[in-house]
C-alpha cells in the first residue's frame, strides 16, 4: 500500500510538473447564477415576454432593454425612471400630441448591428401595424393595453426619433419603459419569430446562450454592455420555471439554485435556520379580483361592497406568516395617489345585509384564478381564505383553477370571451398611475383593447383621464390622479385584499443583490461565491 502511494504521488506530481512546463492552469470555474422563478414555462424570449412581469423581470430586461429604464439600484424608495436607450425625452412645444426621444449613441445589438432612430420605428411598428410582414399579434394583444394610443413613429435623425400619440398622453413617456428593443437585423436574419426566438438579439446586459422550453433558459454576461457598471458580476444566469413553492425552497435548500422567488411562509423558518438570506420589502402591487360588471351578482354595487366587507384582510396577512400587508384599495397608502378613499372595514353582518337588500342570498359567483405566476404570491391558499370569508357571509363560492398562462388569456379577452366568470383573480402593478389605476377604469381599455377586463365604467373618471392626459403641471395632474382612485374605490371597482411584501429566498454565497422596491430587479450586481 505504501509502495502504491509513493508511485501515485509521483505520477501526481510528474503530472504538475507537466502541466506547469507547457503552461496549463487548472481551468476556472464559471460563476453561475442560478433562478428559481414562479412561472411554469420560460417566459417569450422574441421581445416582449409574456409570464407577466415575472417575464420582464427575468428575460425582458435581461436580454434587451427599452428606451426608458427603472433604476433599481436602492431599497429605500420605490424604483424611478431613468435613461435607458433614450438619454432625454420631452413633448414637442408644438404638437402635444408628439413625443420626442433622443437616442443613445454607439449602441450595438448582441449580433454588433448598431441601435439607431430606424431600429426604434421598426420596433414601434412590429406592435403597432398590422401590415407590416413583422407585426408580431401575440406580442401586440399583450401590449395593446400600452400601445391603443400610438399613432406612428417617425425618423428625426439617426439618434432622435418622434412617437405620435392619437390623443394627447401627459404620461405616455411611462409606457416606453415597458417596451424592449428588438435586433432588426437578427429578425431579418431568422426570417421568423419561431427562428428568431432561437437566437434572439439585444442591447441588454445579458445574451442568449441556450434554452429547453420548460426545463432552463441559460444567459451569459454581456461584457460589451453599453453601461459597463451593469456588465454582471457573474458570467451565466440560468433561469428555471418552478411553479410550486415548495419545489423551489427545496431546491434551494438542497444546492440545485442559488435564489428563489415568493418562498412560501411555512418555509422561511426553514430557510433561515439553514443559513438563507430571507429578503422581504414593500413594493407596488396589489393582490386583487377584477368584477365582471356587464354578467352576474357583480353589476350591483352592494354586491360588491359586500364581498369588500367580507374580507379578514388581517386574517390573511397572519396565514402569510406577516408578508403582505392588508389591502384596502388599489394602490397601497404609500402611494401619492391614495388620497381618502372609503375602505372597506371588514363586517360580517354589514356583508350579509347588503347581500340581502341586492336579493342575492346566497350570492353564486364563479372566480377565476391561478395555480401560479408573478405577483401571485401563494394563489392556492390565499383564494381558499377568499372563498372561505366570502361563504361566511352568504356567497356560494366556486373557484375556476388554471395555470398562469391561461388566466393571462381570460384577462386579455375580456369578460365578453369568458361571461361565466364574475371576477378574475391577476395581481397588478402600481407603480405608475396608469398600469396601476387607468387601465382599469377607461372605456378605451375595456378588454381585449385593453385592462379593463370587466368592462368598469364611470362617467367622473372618464372626464378626469381626459383632462389628466392634456394636463403637463405635475401637481394639477397629481390631484385628479387621486381623484380618479377615491372614485374606483367608492365604486367597489375591484375586490381588495392584500399588497405583498414581495419575499426572495438567497442562498449564502450570493452578494451584491439590493432589493428594488419594484416588480423589476436588477441581477448583475450578483457575484456568486462559496458557502465556506
Amino acid at each position: 500500500m505504501k509502495g502504491l502511494f509513493r508511485t501515485t504521488k509521483a505520477a501526481c506530481l510528474a503530472f504538475v510538473t507537466l502541466g506547469a512546463t507547457l503552461g496549463l492552469t487548472p481551468a476556472k470555474a464559471e460563476s453561475t447564477l442560478r433562478v428559481a422563478m414562479t412561472a411554469g414555462d420560460i417566459p417569450d424570449v422574441t421581445g416582449q415576454p409574456d409570464q407577466g412581469f415575472e417575464g420582464y423581470r427575468f428575460v425582458g430586461y435581461t436580454l434587451y432593454d427599452s428606451l426608458i429604464l427603472w433604476d433599481l439600484s436602492k431599497s429605500d424608495k420605490e424604483a424611478s425612471l431613468m435613461p435607458g436607450l433614450a438619454t432625454k425625452w420631452y413633448i414637442d412645444p408644438a404638437n402635444s400630441k408628439r413625443w420626442i426621444f433622443e437616442l443613445r449613441d454607439n449602441v450595438a445589438f448582441h449580433d454588433g448591428c448598431k441601435f439607431d432612430a430606424e431600429t426604434v420605428v421598426w420596433n414601434v411598428k412590429r406592435l403597432t401595424d398590422e401590415k407590416v410582414s413583422y407585426f408580431n399579434p401575440k406580442q401586440y394583444a399583450a401590449m395593446r393595453t400600452r400601445t391603443v394610443n400610438i399613432d406612428h413613429a417617425e425618423v428625426v435623425d439617426p439618434l432622435k426619433v418622434a412617437i405620435l400619440t392619437k390623443e394627447p398622453d401627459s404620461l405616455f413617456y411611462i409606457q416606453m419603459s415597458f417596451w424592449m428593443m428588438i435586433s432588426k437585423c437578427q429578425f431579418e436574419k431568422a426570417g421568423s419569430y419561431e427562428a428568431y426566438a432561437k437566437m434572439p438579439s439585444g442591447t441588454g446586459p445579458y445574451k442568449f446562450d441556450k434554452m429547453v422550453p420548460r426545463e432552463r433558459l441559460e444567459l451569459v454576461q454581456n461584457t460589451k454592455y453599453w453601461n459597463p457598471a451593469r456588465v454582471p458580476k457573474h458570467e451565466r444566469l440560468v433561469l428555471l420555471p418552478m411553479p410550486e413553492a415548495t419545489t423551489r425552497a427545496a431546491a434551494l435548500l438542497s444546492g440545485q439554485v442559488d435564489f428563489i422567488e415568493a418562498p412560501s411562509p411555512d418555509t422561511i423558518p426553514r430557510l433561515k435556520s439553514s443559513g438563507m438570506t430571507v429578503i422581504t420589502l414593500p413594493y407596488p402591487h396589489n393582490w386583487h379580483y377584477q368584477f365582471n360588471f356587464v354578467e352576474g351578482p357583480f353589476k350591483d354595487l352592494k354586491v360588491r361592497q359586500a364581498a369588500n366587507y367580507a374580507m379578514n384582510r388581517d386574517e390573511m396577512v397572519e396565514m402569510l406568516g406577516g408578508l403582505a400587508q392588508p389591502g384596502y384599495a388599489t394602490v397601497p397608502p404609500s402611494s401619492p395617489y391614495f388620497g381618502k378613499p372609503v375602505t372597506y372595514k371588514y363586517d360580517m353582518a354589514k356583508a350579509t345585509a347588503l347581500l340581502k337588500e341586492a336579493k342575492c342570498y346566497p350570492c353564486e359567483v364563479t372566480l377565476a384564478i391561478s395555480t401560479s405566476g408573478s405577483g401571485q404570491m401563494q394563489p392556492l391558499p390565499m383564494n381558499e381564505l377568499v372563498k372561505a370569508q366570502m361563504e361566511a357571509v352568504g356567497f356560494k363560492v366556486k373557484l375556476e383553477v388554471m395555470d398562469w398562462n391561461a388566466l393571462l388569456d381570460v384577462t386579455f379577452k375580456g369578460r365578453e370571451k369568458f361571461p361565466n366568470y364574475h371576477a378574475v383573480n391577476v395581481s397588478r402593478a402600481t407603480q405608475d398611475p396608469f398600469s396601476g389605476i387607468f387601465r382599469f377604469a377607461m372605456k378605451k381599455q375595456n378588454a381585449p383593447a385593453g385592462g379593463n377586463w370587466g368592462h368598469y365604467y364611470s362617467a367622473e373618471i372618464e372626464k378626469l383621464i381626459v383632462d389628466i392626459y392634456n394636463e403637463f403641471d405635475e401637481v394639477k395632474r397629481d390631484a385628479m390622479i387621486i381623484r380618479v382612485h377615491e372614485v374606483m374605490n367608492a365604486d367597489a371597482a375591484m375586490l381588495f385584499v392584500t399588497h405583498d411584501l414581495n419575499p426572495r429566498a438567497l442562498s449564502p454565497k450570493l452578494k451584491g443583490f439590493v432589493q428594488a422596491q419594484s416588480w423589476f430587479q436588477d441581477l448583475t450586481p450578483i457575484t456568486v461565491g462559496t458557502t465556506n
